[in-house]
């Protein structure tokens, strides 16, 4: 389990799962994604290798990470 602020995101162990073989992803939307963006720095959190703060074309502000079963973790933010 994760905590930042009055937000809690459980995590469940899958032995069966392959990671190499998991394309499950998550999007989780915010209104301050520039603080959560730099605790993330801040704390050593990996971030996606191509999934840094950037702005999409679609009208998001997004970055990415993946956690240890390879799930797809994006944060999002309306511009």
């Amino acid at each position: 389990m994760v905590q930042k602020d009055n937000i809690q995101i459980h995590f469940f162990e899958f032995n069966e799962l392959d990671p190499k073989e998991n394309y499950g992803q998550v999007y989780i939307r915010t209104d301050d994604i520039e603080t959560l963006y730099q605790y993330m720095l801040d704390n050593k959190i990996s971030i996606h290798p191509t999934g840094q703060l950037h702005a999409q074309t679609w009208g998001q502000k997004e970055f990415s990470m993946l956690d240890p079963d390879n799930n797809l973790i994006t944060f999002g933010q309306s511009m």
